[in-house]
């Protein structure tokens, strides 16, 4: 098992992308390719005197920024991102992780790897904290307009995910959507609805936004515009709880105590809210196995990141999404004339 890491692509540099691909060979017997100028790497590899074989620098001139136009770093062959995609073409690696630009990741990866057969565009599954086990949001951020034949591949292949690599049999399905009934939601939502009913997946109707947090669906369906949004939110949400919490407790003695009290339950949650316990959010759809890391990623989220691609390439995740797409492409109807299937490189 090789993995191919961009470790330049994170907001805190190389140093918890080298500490978390150390975790990872030493947990999980993972070779890893660090990607990236040598000799920066070659600083922290002494710095945290590595000398463990399975961690191997491959060398990239380039680095790719935040702020860089996806489209624009599709042409310089020598970043992190684009090398490390290029080991994974080459079959010098199996998977790939990157904490670096979404869009870039998602650029590059269409341009070198193309995408499965029938599928219109890829999408990020992302995790979000529920009351009974995490929910699955497809798409999570990898495309802003969607046409309703690409939601129903998006649910398609997180239903896949979810079965195959988080062990639910059977992942019950929900559609994004502003009412539980049928008709509500734009045309996009309902026809999609319309399409989901005509699959064999356990799609059980339409999603309102607090059903997400229930635990009531396995996963739910959207597009990647109102599906980042949607996740930034509850991020924030997140941190703004445990932060008004803190505040709270510092205003006397006895709620200082009783913050002191609810220290224990406080971790609790924020384990089932953190982005380094499930490590990233894998791009479904592209053919090869890519994982995007959040880019505040630490030492824990990489290696966490690298245990999924892992787990990811041992489960032949790409060809059990290529035979299920060939399965639903016999199953739906195609789309109206009104509502076409488009394929574009990301914008951001």
């Amino acid at each position: 098992m090789r993995i191919a890491l961009d470790a330049m692509g994170g907001d805190a540099g190389p140093r918890p992308a080298i500490e978390g691909a150390l975790l990872a060979a030493k947990l999980y017997n993972i070779h890893v390719l660090v990607v990236g100028k040598e000799r920066h790497l070659q600083k922290y590899f002494s710095a945290l005197n590595i000398t463990d074989p399975r961690l191997e620098i491959v060398h990239a001139d380039d680095v790719v920024k935040m702020t860089d136009s996806p489209t624009e770093t599709i042409r310089r062959k020598q970043t992190s991102l684009a090398v490390a995609t290029r080991l994974v073409k080459e079959g010098k690696a199996d998977a790939l992780v990157s904490a670096g630009n979404t869009g870039a990741l998602i650029a590059n990866t269409l341009l070198s790897w193309r995408t499965l057969p029938g599928i219109k565009k890829p999408c990020l599954a992302a995790f979000l904290p529920s009351l009974k086990a995490h929910t699955l949001l497809v798409d999570a951020g990898a495309n802003v307009d969607c046409k309703a034949h690409q939601i129903v591949q998006f649910a398609m292949m997180g239903s896949v995910y979810a079965r195959d690599v988080l062990k639910r049999p059977n992942p019950r399905v929900g559609l994004l959507c502003n009412g539980h009934e049928d008709n509500k939601g734009n045309e996009v939502t309902k026809e999609a609805n319309k399409m989901l009913r005509q699959t064999h997946l356990n799609f059980e109707g339409n999603a309102e936004g607090g059903d997400i947090f229930s635990g009531d669906f396995d996963l739910i369906a959207c597009d990647g515009f109102v599906g980042n949004v949607l996740l930034k939110t509850a991020e924030g949400c997140a941190a703004f709880v445990f932060k008004a919490i803190k505040q709270e407790a510092k205003k006397s003695i006895f709620q200082t105590f009783a913050g002191l009290l609810m220290i224990p339950t406080a971790k609790k949650l924020k384990k089932r809210t953190d982005y380094d316990e499930y490590g990233g959010a894998p791009l479904l759809g592209v053919n090869g196995i890519a994982i995007k890391a959040h880019g505040r990623s630490n030492k824990k989220a990489y290696m966490n990141a690298l245990r999924v691609a892992s787990e990811c390439h041992e489960l032949n995740l790409v060809d059990r999404l290529r035979e299920e797409l060939a399965r639903l492409e016999e199953e739906i109807e195609p789309e109206s004339p009104h509502n076409p299937p488009t394929t574009s490189l990301p914008e951001n």
